[in-house]
């Protein structure tokens, strides 16, 4: 009986080795190869908004050594253009990807046609609300809600009649949703009247779009490219009066905000963003076991009074890179 017992703990022992003899062997061919090559799809990626994206996509990846290659894309990237992107990059030989999720993305879209082919992660928002790829994204929420307190701390917390205009790039993305759940919940409680609300995804002239709208006492912007259109408007003073409060991660944003066309600028830590994503998924591809995890950015409320103060400049400084 005796014998037995230790013949079943020994088996249990080799059997444990062999294992952990496997797993570091798969390591040891991995990293005796070339650099992994990490392809990553975003929306418009040579605009200003991802400077700080890129810079802690390059950071990461002299950190864990590995290739990024940030594919130029369009304006509005749809559904179809993002698959065959995807596609092509795992063709060229791309050992993993890091994607934005297309304006409109259908539920688990991302994660059918991605995840079992390379490794993949999300960024800026998840796909979906049921979407189970990993995701870098700031607190969407959070950042709609601490743009809606600062405006009511302008405001005295009085916006009882005040009139109010929200725009965004697009109202399908989860990003989007929250942001503007984050910011009307904290405001339609307070009295303010929500006059209209603008998608300018798409929109061939935008100005002209933007300028046509009632006016409003205020004027929200949801994300960089609104707040950059808005900016644009307020600072040619084609908003008659509306004050405007956005969030973005733009020079352009910071631009707006200095010059007094904007009032409250909310910033996603970009730079963080684009650093955890390649950290993440290269350490996966070091470690096959090692499952990737979501991580949450922080973000910043810059003002034009303190907008050049000490604490802000890291942040300035990724943005401008």
């Amino acid at each position: 009986m005796k014998n037995r017992k230790k013949v079943f703990i020994l088996t249990e022992v080799i059997l444990a080795v062999l294992v952990v003899l496997v797993a570091f062997l798969m390591i040891q061919v991995k990293t005796g190869k070339a650099a992994d090559k990490i392809s990553i799809i975003v929306q418009n990626a040579d605009d200003g908004q991802w400077a700080a994206f890129k810079y802690g996509v390059k950071m990461a990846a002299m950190d864990q050594n590995v290739e990024t290659f940030v594919v130029s894309t369009g304006a509005v990237l749809t559904e179809e253009e993002q698959q065959k992107l995807i596609k092509q990059e795992i063709e060229s030989g791309a050992d993993a990807v890091i994607v934005q999720p297309a304006f409109g993305e259908s539920p688990d879209e991302t994660s059918g046609k991605v995840k079992s082919k390379v490794p993949a992660i999300l960024v800026e928002s998840a796909a979906s609300s049921t979407d189970k790829l990993s995701v870098v994204e700031p607190d969407h929420y959070a950042m709609g809600k601490d743009l809606a307190e600062e405006l009511l701390r302008d405001y005295n917390g009085n916006v009882e009649g005040k009139t109010l205009g929200i725009v965004s790039e697009t109202d399908d993305s989860q990003g989007a949703i929250q942001r503007r759940a984050g910011f009307w919940d904290t405001l339609k409680a307070e009295g303010m009247e929500l006059c209209w609300s603008l998608n300018i995804s798409g929109a061939k002239n935008r100005e002209n779009l933007m300028t046509a709208q009632t006016t409003v006492d205020v004027v929200a912007a949801l994300d960089d490219s609104s707040l950059t259109l808005a900016g644009k408007c307020s600072l040619e003073n084609n908003l008659h009066g509306s004050v405007v409060y956005g969030i973005g991660n733009s020079t352009d944003g910071v631009y707006y905000l200095e010059n007094s066309a904007v009032e409250c600028l909310v910033v996603p830590d970009e730079f963080m963003m684009g650093y955890e994503s390649v950290t993440e998924i290269a350490e996966h591809l070091k470690n096959p076991f090692r499952k990737m995890e979501s991580k949450t950015v922080s973000h910043s409320i810059l003002r034009k009074d303190r907008l050049f103060s000490e604490e802000n400049q890291e942040l300035l400084y990724s943005m401008s890179q």
